[in-house]
């Protein structure tokens, strides 16, 4: 018992003097994380800022500049404030501040100890700083810290959080809050964004206008109506709408009413010291899509590629267009400039007037429209790589594009001015903008094959994907599908470029305040998307104002006086949409007119006179005079030829002719394959028949006779000379009008020629080759051999040619004679005379030959016309 008892002792002893020194070593331990924390406290402490300065405002705004450093928008410069009391602040904007930013207002002290945790969780995750943030904490991160993130700055975050909250009320913290938060644009503080966005004292706000407002500060940049991404503010008012009900500051009913008023909810009209808007507003969209949005809020310095003068230019000469011809109802324009060379953006109008209430604010530079015929020169690109030339015909003419099954119905499409022109070479048709000798080669190439090319020259809405491929039809190559302004641009700088796509660029650099680089451009991607020499074909050819004469006149606005453009213009059938898109090796640019809700345009409006085109002439002769004329170099191996000016061949007697460029190995061989020269029969005026021809009674006549195949129709069916066929009878000249129709003369004639041996010739061999035809459009029936006047040979069938091999015993002269019988029992013969081994006027007496035939018989012909 008493070793029991003392060991016993032993273990409460020892339990005790653990006891002790765990306690020792938790007090050891709560003292240095103490003196830690004075530590930490202190040392940050000394470098606080103090709490009173809590009015003193310190964000930096953030500045775009254009290439030569000029001043575009200083988004929050001049910050608008109008303070405001605690009282005058209407308890739905306090509720809805509290409800959407920090719940929890009222009941903590400056920080949310969850928050805190969560943003250093974040920190050992490596997802950086972010959560955490208090009423409190946000006032102090835009009055005294800045917004910069790091650890250091959120510990003086907390350590200020502490002491604001000692110093100052609730109410005073929430009204410095509101009168120093950032609303987006120059409103800081709610009273400046209660006058700013609706014209009113922030007392007389109501429950939804001041849910709005309650939701700008955290982002914005995104959130703002004027200067935020589209929409985003209204799903940020009904976040707001439905935290006040689940805290519940408001019922069901007054959400419900308040998400009714928001589909009416209006603003006042904002007036903004800003150039090139909607390029800036394109650019910060860019700049959050790669950098976030914070980006924008904490102030950088972003230097641009736009050219403010030549954006000034651009800028007034639409203004001063669209006032001449809002009379046909046009009520916007859009115009983008690009450097031919880089692809950087140098100017871009998104519309008429940026402070219009109904589309002022809408980029046009980036809405999807049909671009009509402004994409007809990608299909010609495509047929210049397969082969084809600018010297290639294409008939003209009214033409049904169907496979002919009974659920596909035809295309049939029209010219522009309803015209057709018969034969036209594709540096006329293209010139001239046809339309049906474009659709007619976009069945040539394939529509895959021109929806590969275009979403490879920049045009992203055409990507060949198997839904496209099934949505569109040949119409595409008119316009038929959708682009904008910028892609189409930034397309026809690929013509410009020599066929190298470079990407479109708005942005040169981004640096903070203290001239640190955070972003610049240095690499610039671009691809080889066309061949040069096709590149040169469609510039040449869009720059030859020669080749669009027949339709646009010779001083169009398409033609700049002494300069070297390429430009093609696009017209939508229904005049919603007119283009004028054009380059040379230094610019190019792109003009849009037409309305933004998509309604029709006077039909006065015409490609080439009114429009887009007289922006177009106007903004390209600034231009050139600063900027250099000409379209690409032409390549080594692109050769000038000598051609028929209307068939595209070689010369033709008789005919005009003009030089053409060809890629090497593609230039003609020969004249046009449409000219024919047939034998007319002398007796009726029609073909020749073979009859006809043997005897010579004919005559040959030179005609046009255009071919073409019809890649569509599978029920064998041949529409497009049909087409053909129906526009010659129309013509006047007779060289259209070739017989299809064989000379009957002389049908029941046989004639007879021997073509081997010849006649009064001296063979040096007695195995005799015997060649005949025989010609007669009735069969043959009977044909005998005859040699010396004994036969020796004879066929009961229809035989045309005979191809026989006789050998002879004995030397001497000798005498063929073939005789043939047809059907309309017409009889005709021929005879040769010749000699073996002795000349064929031998007078010795000619032998009785003993001969073996070996007779090759070829199969009955049949006549060709």
């Amino acid at each position: 018992m008493e070793s029991i008892r003392r060991s016993n002792s032993r273990r409460a002893k020892q339990r005790q003097k653990f006891l002790i020194y765990g306690l020792v070593f938790s007090i050891t331990i709560i003292i240095f994380l103490f003196l830690f924390s004075l530590f930490i406290f202190s040392w940050y402490a000394k470098s606080l800022p103090s709490p009173g300065k809590l009015a003193t405002i310190s964000s930096s705004s953030t500045v775009f500049l254009d290439r030569e450093g000029k001043v575009l928008f200083d988004m929050y410069k001049d910050k608008n404030r109008v303070p405001i009391s605690f009282e005058e602040i209407p308890e739905y904007l306090k509720q809805a501040t509290i409800a959407i930013e920090d719940k929890n207002f009222y009941k903590h002290k400056g920080i949310s100890q969850l928050g805190i945790i969560r943003a250093f969780v974040n920190i050992l995750l490596g997802k950086g700083l972010q959560g955490g943030s208090t009423i409190t904490q946000q006032l102090i991160k835009n009055v005294l810290l800045g917004p910069q993130r790091s650890l250091s700055r959120k510990i003086k975050e907390i350590i200020l959080a502490y002491e604001v909250e000692r110093r100052y009320s609730k109410n005073e913290i929430l009204q410095m809050y509101l009168n120093e938060a950032p609303y987006g644009g120059t409103y800081w503080g709610v009273g400046a964004a209660s006058k700013g966005y609706f014209g009113k004292e922030i007392k007389d706000l109501n429950l939804l206008e001041a849910a709005i407002l309650a939701g700008l500060p955290q982002s914005p940049s995104i959130y703002s109506p004027f200067i935020g991404k589209n929409d985003a503010w209204r799903e940020r008012t009904k976040d707001v709408l439905r935290r006040m009900r689940e805290d519940g500051y408001i019922n069901k009913e007054q959400e419900k009413k308040a998400l009714s008023d928001l589909q009416k909810i209006k603003f006042t009209s904002p007036h903004l010291a800003i150039n090139a808007p909607h390029f800036v507003f394109y650019v910060k969209d860019q700049v959050e899509k790669e950098f976030g949005s914070k980006t924008i809020d904490n102030g950088v310095k972003i230097k641009t590629t736009l050219s403010l003068k030549v954006q000034e230019i651009a800028e007034k000469i639409v203004k001063e267009e669209i006032e001449k011809i809002k009379k046909f109802n046009v009520t916007n324009a859009a115009v983008v400039v690009l450097d031919s060379k880089t692809g950087e953006i140098l100017a871009m109008v998104g519309s008429y007037d940026f402070n219009d209430e109904k589309y002022g604010k809408f980029n046009a530079a980036l809405g999807l429209r049909q671009p009509g015929s402004a994409v007809k020169p990608v299909t010609y690109a495509v047929a210049f790589e397969k082969g084809y030339t600018p010297a290639t015909v294409l008939m003209d003419v009214r033409t049904e594009f169907t496979s002919g099954h009974a659920n596909d119905k035809p295309y049939i499409p029209v010219n522009y001015d309803g015209k057709y022109r018969g034969p036209m070479q594709i540096r006329f048709a293209l010139g001239n903008s046809e339309n049906i000798p474009t659709v007619k080669m976009l069945a040539m190439v394939g529509i895959e094959n021109f929806l590969q090319k275009a979403y490879s020259m920049g045009l992203t809405q055409f990507a060949p994907t198997s839904e496209n491929l099934k949505r569109f039809g040949l119409s595409i190559t008119l316009g038929g599908g959708e682009t904008t302004l910028l892609d189409l641009t930034s397309a026809f700088s690929v013509f410009a470029a020599a066929g190298v796509k470079k990407n479109t660029i708005g942005i040169l650099d981004i640096k903070d305040f203290k001239n640190k680089i955070l972003y610049k451009n240095v690499r610039r991607e671009q691809k080889k998307v066309l061949s040069s020499q096709v590149a040169f074909l469609i510039s040449h050819i869009l720059s030859d104002n020669n080749a669009r004469m027949e339709v646009f006149g010779p001083n169009s606005y398409l033609n700049i006086p002494g300069k070297t453009v390429a430009v093609k213009t696009g017209t939508t059938d229904d005049k919603r949409d007119n283009w004028a898109v054009g380059y040379t090796k230094s610019i190019t640019v792109g003009v849009w007119v037409g309305n933004n809700d998509n309604s029709k345009m006077d039909p006065r409006i015409a490609s080439g006179a009114t429009g887009a085109s007289p922006i177009f002439y106007r903004l390209m002769r600034e231009l050139l005079k600063e900027y250099q004329d000409g379209i690409p170099e032409k390549p080594e191996n692109v050769k000038a030829l000598t051609i028929d000016a209307f068939l595209g061949g070689l010369p033709k007697d008789g005919y005009p002719t003009r030089s053409e460029y060809f890629i090497e190995g593609t230039q003609p061989k020969d004249v046009s394959p449409f000219y024919k020269k047939l034998k007319i029969s002398k007796t009726t005026g029609k073909l020749a028949n073979d009859i006809e021809i043997k005897t010579g009674n004919f005559e040959e006549k030179e005609y046009i006779v255009i071919t073409e195949n019809d890649p569509l129709s599978t029920d064998g069916k041949n529409r497009w000379q049909e087409a053909i066929n129906a526009w010659a009878k129309e013509q006047k000249d007779n060289k259209y009008y070739p017989p299809n129709e064989i000379s009957d003369t002389s049908a029941e004639d046989v004639i007879v020629s021997i073509k081997s041996p010849s006649d009064k010739s001296t063979l040096t061999s007695k195995n005799i080759e015997i060649k005949a035809k025989i010609t007669s459009l009735s069969p043959i029936k009977k044909v005998k051999i005859y040699l010396n006047n004994n036969q020796w040979r004879a066929f009961d069938q229809d035989i045309k040619e005979i191809n026989e091999t006789l050998t002879v015993d004995q030397d001497g002269v000798y005498e063929l004679k073939i005789e043939a019988i047809n059907e309309k029992d017409k009889t005709s013969s021929a005879q040769v005379k010749f000699g073996v081994n002795v000349p064929w006027d031998y007078n010795a007496n000619n032998p009785t030959p003993l001969i073996s035939p070996t007779a090759v018989l070829t199969p009955t012909l049949t006549l060709t016309p």
